[in-house]
């Protein structure tokens, strides 16, 4: 990543670099994301984990699991190329498309937690040696369904995204629970 100095918040996350380059400050957003999610669900027991709001059906369980899916999915498989690691490659993806969701009711808190900060610690290695390797204009390994094949950047920016996106449902589950509120 960069050699700037990180500053913490309250709740621990990492703040993005107000100075960095364009590669420091996609990947302190996209760790600041990380760092948001973790926040969330830091503390909570199984029964918390599977909490929903109103009519949906996301849990913070679920997001958990399907994060660390869409993390694999992203740096390991399509832009470094390699299978899918496990539970992933287990997964027939036609019949069970929301298996990420649906199969979190079944893991522990530990089995969900472990499962996400496994994949990132992966991702962030792959991120590293693909940055070692070249910039961010650099095209994934393995090609979308369309057959395009999104630069680092793309998927980078993508990922900012999906954790954004995320962490808004996450932010309403988690007050559900116990009230906690915040960014």
């Amino acid at each position: 990543m960069s050699d700037q100095v990180t500053t913490v918040d309250e709740q621990g996350r990492p703040e993005p670099p107000l100075d960095g380059d364009e590669t420091a400050t996609l990947l302190g957003f996209l760790d600041f994301h990380r760092a948001t999610l973790a926040w969330k669900c830091a503390g909570l027991d199984a029964a918390a984990l599977r909490a929903t709001v109103g009519p949906s059906t996301l849990t913070l369980g679920g997001l958990l699991k399907h994060l660390a899916y869409v993390e694999d999915h992203w740096f390991s498989h399509v832009l470094s190329g390699h299978d899918r690691s496990a539970p992933f490659d287990a997964v027939d993806w036609t019949a069970t498309p929301d298996w990420d969701w649906e199969s979190a009711v079944d893991d522990t808190p530990e089995q969900l937690t472990g499962l996400w900060e496994a994949t990132v610690a992966r991702s962030r290695e792959l991120l590293d040696e693909a940055l070692a390797n070249g910039d961010l204009s650099q095209r994934a390994r393995r090609s979308r369904r369309d057959g395009s094949r999104p630069s680092l950047r793309w998927i980078l920016v993508h990922m900012v995204e999906e954790y954004g996106r995320h962490n808004g449902h996450a932010d309403l589950i988690r007050e559900s629970i116990d009230g906690s509120t915040g960014e």
